[in-house]
């Protein structure tokens, strides 16, 4: 077995022959024991030479150098696309075998990453982990913490590379790359009908099952799109979010403050 194979089976059984002694464990190495009691004392003698990041591990130091290198030395023998890690492999092998070996003990979804089944964990536990450091609100999913944060910061980090549009979320430059390209991925099973936002199909296909999931709690009409349900809300709260820059009259809807506004302006021409 070579290097490479012996290191991706020893990533793939998940084995440890090495544990520290704080832990009644046995040692089998006295350099590992050195290694593993750095995650006690936070001690990292391994720095980076590029930029300067350091490690405790040199092992990791390896891995992290690739960053700089490109190097991706773990090639997938079905499409050949190639990783930095052995563990990054494993989990693309899944894409091709279908192998999803994390199950869920609550309603025994599987899931091919171990990271997948612990972020749906938190649905049957309502753990929110993580927390916005402005509004502390809490999120499940770190990335979505992450994007959440935007709103505060006002960072678009995503560009279009069309028309320099930038946007918060990259799923949303996804979305908008396609008002570009004209690509409709999203097809109705039912009238053929294409779209470029998968959101939009869902409402869409309501059309043919008549499925209304929006329910108003006060009078219990139903709806089959969620802002329609929004605006119905406002016959029963009074609400009117629209507001006349010229006169401050107010609106429930916003087409109804867009035709009052084009009475100020036939008014003044």
């Amino acid at each position: 077995m070579s290097l490479k194979d012996n290191n991706l089976h020893n990533i793939h059984v998940d084995e440890k022959p090495y544990s520290l002694s704080l832990y009644n464990e046995s040692l089998l190495d006295r350099s590992q024991s050195t290694e593993l009691s750095r995650v006690h004392t936070g001690d990292k003698p391994y720095p980076c030479s590029v930029c300067s990041k350091s490690f405790a591990v040199k092992r990791s130091l390896i891995r992290h150098f690739r960053i700089h290198t490109g190097e991706k030395p773990y090639s997938c023998n079905v499409c050949n696309k190639s990783f930095t890690e052995g563990s990054h492999l494993i989990q693309h092998i899944r894409l091709h075998t279908g192998e999803k070996p994390y199950s869920c003990s609550v309603c025994n979804k599987t899931f091919s990453k171990k990271i997948a089944l612990t972020v749906h964990g938190r649905t049957h536990t309502g753990e929110k982990p993580y927390s916005c450091s402005v509004c502390n609100k809490r999120f499940s999913v770190r990335g979505h913490m992450i994007e959440h944060s935007r709103i505060h910061t006002g960072e678009k980090p995503y560009c279009c590379s069309v028309c320099n549009k930038r946007f918060s979320q990259k799923r949303l430059l996804t979305v908008h790359g396609r008002t570009h390209t004209g690509e409709k991925p999203y097809s109705c099973n039912v009238c053929n009908k294409s779209f470029a936002v998968k959101s939009i199909l869902t409402e869409h296909s309501r059309l043919h099952t008549g499925e209304k999931p929006y329910c108003c709690s006060v009078c219990n009409k139903s709806f089959s799109r969620k802002e329609h349900l929004t605006r119905h809300d406002r016959t029963h709260t009074g609400e009117k979010p629209y507001s006349c820059t010229v006169c401050n009259t107010r609106f429930t809807l916003l087409e109804n403050l867009n035709k009052h506004k084009r009475r100020h302006i036939e008014k003044e021409s």
